[in-house]
């Protein structure tokens, strides 16, 4: 049961796969766990996360726990079918393929839903959006679920503000074993990684402007720092724009800024960060991308209703001619250019996330009947614990308290 573009792919995919499990220690610790506990067995869990080598990986894993799994992706261009293919010769059930419409993205996600999971793991959402407003009788088989991403989490607090939230659902990105380094680390080397390899361009001594200075904002300065960029910060929170100042960067309104970017870099879950009145007043060829879930950060509508002329610049980058004749070019439709135009982040990286994924699920599993809360947060032993293991793999060991310090930091003063 499965809607893929080629099976004949699933060679190329499985190399894909078996690199990721050479490099992600964590999870090939809990593949061999789950083997043998079977934390899953019995369970569904549908799964709507960027389709590619990492996340298959994490999927093999809770399949390995005895997981029934049923996969689809999370954005329209960053499925990879020949690890789609993989996953369908193993014998897990996806829907997904590269390039889909708007209606066949929906479909995939109902075909997730349809079979009534009692696990959700989402990336921005979807899964959750559409259990609630199209699959509600299903919903009381639903133990809970894990939210992937800063973007997706900002909807679930909406929907539990609302009180429409009907099951709990983890804060997986608010885990500092997530945020502190997917986030950080892992979205300054990926974005970057699609932009180079895009684009075919220097970065030092170019101006880089980056919407957006939360963890994944932070990243991707830093990263553009360290490539010799003029860095250019755009906020709307005082405190981050400080932050920004403090850490060597020019702190500006987006208006000012557009006249002097060469490079543009959304980060902030916000729509239309990029407006109408931006692009015009940007040089001749700046480069725009986006690295928020959503592609509602580039103000893509308004920028083609405005163009005169419109063309393939080079493969996965779209230029646009404005009336006063300068051209905007765009990678990877304003999608998410790490996964859009790359690989994502590195292995090592959501090893971390994705290990806090299957532990979160396990606990889901285990502790559901008892929680209260329809938003909670992942435990602060599991991340603990994925933070141990990680330090061990490095090879690095830190110091413990004695019984004497724990009772200095314990005494009431």
């Amino acid at each position: 049961m499965s809607e893929i573009k080629d099976i004949n792919l699933a060679e190329s995919g499985e190399r894909k796969i078996e690199w990721v499990k050479r490099n992600c220690d964590l999870l090939r610790t809990l593949e061999e766990e789950f083997v043998k506990t079977k934390p899953f067995t019995g369970k569904k869990v549908a799964l709507s996360v960027h389709l590619e080598a990492k996340t298959a990986y994490l999927c093999k894993v809770l399949a390995a726990g005895g997981a029934e799994m049923y996969i689809t992706g999370s954005n329209p261009l960053s499925t990879q079918d020949d690890v789609a293919a993989a996953l369908v010769k193993a014998g897990l059930n996806v829907f997904a393929w590269h390039g889909v419409t708007e209606e066949e993205y929906n479909k995939h996600i109902r075909s997730v839903l349809s079979i009534g999971p009692n696990i959700i793991i989402d990336d921005g959402g979807d899964l959750v959006h559409m259990m609630h407003t199209e699959y509600r009788d299903l919903i009381p088989q639903v133990i809970g679920g894990c939210e992937e991403t800063t973007t997706g989490i900002i909807r679930l607090e909406a929907m539990n503000r609302k009180g429409e939230l009907q099951f709990p659902m983890v804060r997986v990105n608010n885990a500092d074993c997530k945020h502190l380094f997917d986030n950080r680390y892992g979205t300054g080397q990926s974005v970057w990684d699609g932009i180079n390899r895009t684009t075919n361009l220097i970065v030092a001594g170019k101006y880089v402007v980056v919407a957006g200075y939360g963890w994944c904002g932070k990243g991707v300065a830093m990263r553009a720092k360290g490539l010799g960029a003029r860095v250019i910060v755009t906020e709307i929170n005082p405190v981050k724009a400080i932050e920004a100042v403090m850490d060597g960067f020019d702190v500006m309104p987006m208006r000012e800024a557009a006249k002097l970017g060469d490079f543009f870099v959304t980060v902030t879950g916000c729509d239309k960060v990029i407006s109408t009145e931006d692009f015009k007043v940007m040089k001749d060829g700046a480069i725009l991308t986006n690295a928020g879930h959503f592609d509602c950060e580039v103000d893509m509508a308004g920028l083609r209703a405005m163009a005169v002329e419109s063309k393939e610049m080079r493969n996965n980058i779209m230029g646009y001619k404005l009336p006063t004749g300068q051209w905007i070019c765009v990678i990877a439709e304003g999608r998410l250019v790490n996964l859009a135009a790359g690989d994502g982040h590195p292995a090592e990286i959501m090893d971390m996330s994705f290990a806090i994924q299957a532990l979160s699920a396990k606990y889901l599993v285990e502790h559901g009947s008892e929680l209260t809360e329809k938003l909670i947060d992942v435990p602060t032993d599991v991340d603990m614990d994925v933070a141990r293991r990680k330090l061990a793999f490095l090879g690095k060991e830190i110091d413990t308290l004695t019984p004497e310090q724990e009772a200095y930091l314990n005494a009431s003063l």
